[in-house]
């Protein structure tokens, strides 16, 4: 059953996945289309087309690896200079570019002179082209709304969950209490599993991040206000200081430790649905550690590395790739939770995917739609530039011109996805 299990959530992502891509360039097609350029294709997925169907000028189809997905517009790179589109030349680099130019006009038919990509004003292959990350977008801030408005998000309560003996580091990991380790604050002022504390220091609490930091806050004699049995009982304590998890500004966990209050309980954890203004708020949280993800890569090629081809440990934040995705599905569906638990988290594995194309996808480098946008924007600029000082227009800008680096780029993408995708077979990351 386990396995079985684990088939399923695999497939359950795989199914997820395609309709990701096929959103992502759905909004690609739409807006291509509602400009009037031409679409000769419409793929999910890239190598062997295993299902295929032409819809008036457009051929939709379905291709064997579902790793991505593409639509194919006439006209994405502007003519040479000298109007032809087929030149060759010995040099690599420029054999590059004029290969790339002339993929763009393949399938040219007579009348689509006028419903090339590169002949539309700059605002509209903006649009073109962020339309494909914005459907990714959509989608996630749908889904992770959804979730957190409905079934609800995890969060740390001030209900007491346990009551160690002894105060120890939280960088020791471990529970087993050894006989030099001092009495507990909290096990000393006598408080108990399902107590809900209501009060510290006569000041009322009713959540745990405030209740969080004023513990930390405080070294010495501290009354604990609790609620037990429909009553409310003051509790003396004397809090220790200890090595703690650490948190950032919004109290969220990060790696690292500091010294801090201690009373020594273990918080109860509830999930509960959020309101619209939490969630948006949360939302934006996980926006932002998406961006700081993103430009954190660079910073966890080593440790891939180690994880990958060494002895080193698979951290908890580390990058994953579609099969660590995967993976990570079908081990959520063998958790030992509530079926409610097990669909919200797949939800939200494909909430986080998303989120992650479209902030991939907006890196201002080629192949990726960012490239092309940062191309357009740049057209649009030094047309303006040039009418402002009467200057002749420069014309469209080539983004051809650029296929060598695109081809340095997308060959450090592959090396990347390769490292990944070794990491996830041999060290996946796990979330049991």
């Amino acid at each position: 059953m386990t396995i079985l299990l684990a088939i399923i959530g695999i497939a359950i992502f795989a199914v997820g996945l395609l309709i990701s891509i096929a959103w992502h360039e759905l909004g690609h097609l739409s807006t291509a289309k509602l400009f009037g350029i031409r679409v000769p294709q419409y793929m999910v997925g890239f190598g062997p087309t295993i299902w295929s169907r032409h819809k008036g000028e457009t051929e939709y189809g379905i291709k064997a690896i579902p790793a991505g997905g593409y639509i194919r517009m006439i006209g994405m790179f502007p003519p040479g200079q000298d109007g032809r589109i087929e030149a060759r030349s010995t040099s690599p680099f420029r054999g590059m570019i004029e290969d790339a130019r002339s993929a763009a006009y393949e399938e040219l038919r007579p009348g689509d002179e006028t419903r090339l990509f590169y002949t539309r004003e700059p605002w509209k292959r903006v649009i073109v082209m962020f339309a494909g990350p914005f459907m990714n977008l959509i989608l996630a801030v749908a889904i992770f709304l959804g979730v957190s408005m409905t079934f609800g998000q995890a969060m740390q309560t001030t209900e007491v969950a346990g009551v160690p003996k002894c105060v120890i580091a939280q960088s020791e990991k471990r529970e087993t209490c050894a006989k030099t380790d001092p009495v507990s604050p909290a096990y000393a002022a006598g408080m108990r599993t399902g107590d809900r504390i209501v009060a510290f220091n006569g000041e009322r609490v009713d959540d745990w991040g405030t209740l969080s930091d004023r513990i930390r806050e405080t070294t010495g004699p501290a009354t604990v206000t609790v609620e037990r049995g429909g009553e409310e009982l003051v509790l003396h304590a004397t809090l220790a200081k200890n090595l703690v998890g650490k948190k950032d500004e919004n109290g969220r966990s990060v790696p690292g430790y500091v010294t801090a209050g201690y009373l020594g309980f273990a918080s109860k954890t509830e999930i509960a649905p959020l309101t619209f203004g939490q969630s948006v708020e949360a939302m934006g949280d996980t926006f932002e550690n998406g961006v700081h993800a993103v430009v954190a890569l660079p910073s966890k090629v080593p440790d891939l590395w180690n994880a990958a081809f060494g002895d080193g440990e698979r951290k908890a934040d580390s990058p994953v790739g579609v099969v660590g995705a995967a993976r990570i599905s079908g081990e959520v569906m063998n958790l030992d939770v509530p079926s409610e638990n097990i669909v919200a988290t797949l939800l939200m594995v494909l909430a986080t995917f998303n989120l992650s194309l479209f902030l991939f996808n907006m890196l201002p480098l080629l192949p990726l739609d960012g490239g092309h946008i940062a191309g357009a924007l740049w057209e649009s600029l030094r047309r303006k530039v040039a009418k402002v000082f009467r200057r002749p227009d420069p014309g469209p800008f080539d983004v051809a011109k650029l296929m060598p680096v695109a081809y340095v780029v997308a060959g450090v993408f592959i090396c990347f996805t390769l490292l990944v995708l070794v990491a996830d077979i041999v060290n996946p990351v796990k979330i049991t």
